[in-house]
């Protein structure tokens, strides 16, 4: 199956009902049971800590999806559990995502700068590593303009990344999508779209299972972390 154009030219496309009511309700139930409350920006590296949401982006119909969107194999490279409520009602200003995580800090012509958080190397790759990823964002509840959801600018993964002021002029210049969604939909989308999210004005439970994918072959020595 070939992805539709409109992808490579907007960087992001929706899919209606793509997650079926059982697994989205074996994956609510699983969050609703841990032990203890999780951090205010989500649980990261939830497929370590959630078996339903490992089986989920490990399943033929993540993986398969995901292969339309790269140049081989899709491998999960970074999940994380959104959950934006009355009392995590956050703000993220316009950005992209534009680092990756990796096994180890390695002195590679065009890339850096390197950081070290909770003991884990991330660096800002060259641009043809974000070229040969996708994120999936998969909603859990309804998502709208009350509870917080993602706003988008189409077509700014064109621009390359981006420094400070090209960023802003860009959103400036330009008309944001307001990513609106059912439960089970599926949001598509290259990780440097220029992308946000306000506050909730009637926040709610707006739960996201943020997968992302690559098939990018590191450089010899570094693995995915």
């Amino acid at each position: 199956m070939e992805r539709d154009l409109s992808f490579e030219i907007n960087g992001f496309e929706v899919h209606s009902s793509f997650l079926d009511n059982d697994s989205i309700n074996e994956i609510i139930d699983e969050i609703e049971s841990l032990d203890s409350e999780y951090p205010k920006h989500g649980i990261r590296n939830a497929e370590k800590k959630l078996s339903s949401v490992k089986k989920l982006i490990n399943s033929d119909l993540l993986r398969d999806k995901a292969e339309i969107y790269l140049s081989g194999k899709a491998e999960v490279v970074r999940v994380i559990v959104f959950d934006k409520t009355p009392d995590k009602n956050w703000l993220v200003t316009w950005h992209q995502d534009k680092t990756i995580s990796v096994s180890d800090n390695k002195n590679i012509a065009g890339w850096g700068p390197w950081t070290l958080k909770d003991g884990i190397h991330h660096v800002q790759p060259k641009l043809e590593v974000l070229e040969d990823m996708v994120t999936f964002r998969i909603h859990l509840d309804e998502a709208s303009e009350a509870n917080g959801c993602l706003k988008i600018i189409p077509k700014s993964h064109r621009s390359g990344i981006l420094r400070k002021s090209d960023q802003d002029r860009i959103v400036n210049e330009s008309e944001e999508y307001i990513c609106t969604a059912m439960q089970g939909d599926l949001l598509v989308m290259r990780p440097n779209l220029l992308h946000s999210s306000s506050k909730g004005t009637e926040p709610s439970h707006r739960r996201i299972v943020h997968v992302e994918y690559s098939s990018f072959q590191l450089p010899k020595g570094l693995e995915w972390a």
